[in-house]
């Protein structure tokens, strides 16, 4: 187990959208596409399955055991949580080519996202990244344009359709 003071060398870094972000929304709207992916769910909800539409990638959806399932699919916490550490890595990587700095290949994103219920009503997700290997700056430089950060901080622009 790491002591306090190596933990701190290995730059372990959790970052927290401050709740302020909440009141000030400014929804983001594209100004082009550049890329669409589209993926369809079907099924019992989260006893469905979901796919690309490419049929490049399905995945067989089960709710979690400690919500009263099997367990032995995925959910779209877990998903979620693929997509933001993946997006926040890439966003680390252009923050430093942004900067004229290096990125070690051994920097790592942590995503953790859970379930629950919302304090208001309904349910609700809660979103916590752990950054290791990058320092402050390019982390809170990251944060400024990483996609998904910005969805959960400003709000996206939602077009429902029905056929």
């Amino acid at each position: 187990m790491l002591s306090g003071f190596q933990s701190y060398i290995r730059r372990t870094l959790v970052l927290r959208s401050p709740s302020q972000a909440i009141h000030r929304r400014t929804v983001i709207s594209l100004a082009n596409k550049k890329y669409t992916a589209t993926a369809i769910a079907s099924g019992a909800g989260w006893e469905g399955r979901t796919e690309l539409e490419d049929g490049s990638l399905v995945i067989d959806l089960d709710t979690p055991k400690e919500m009263g399932g099997s367990g032995n699919g995925q959910n779209p916490d877990q998903l979620l949580a693929l997509g933001y550490a993946s997006c926040f890595l890439g966003a680390l990587q252009l923050a430093a080519k942004n900067k004229n700095a290096k990125l070690s290949n051994d920097v790592k994103v942590k995503a953790a996202v859970s379930f629950g219920d919302a304090k208001d009503s309904g349910f609700g997700i809660g979103v916590e990244l752990t950054i290791i290997g990058a320092d402050l700056a390019l982390a809170q430089a990251a944060h400024e344009i990483c996609p998904y950060s910005r969805l959960f901080k400003e709000g996206v622009e939602v077009k429902t359709r029905f056929e």
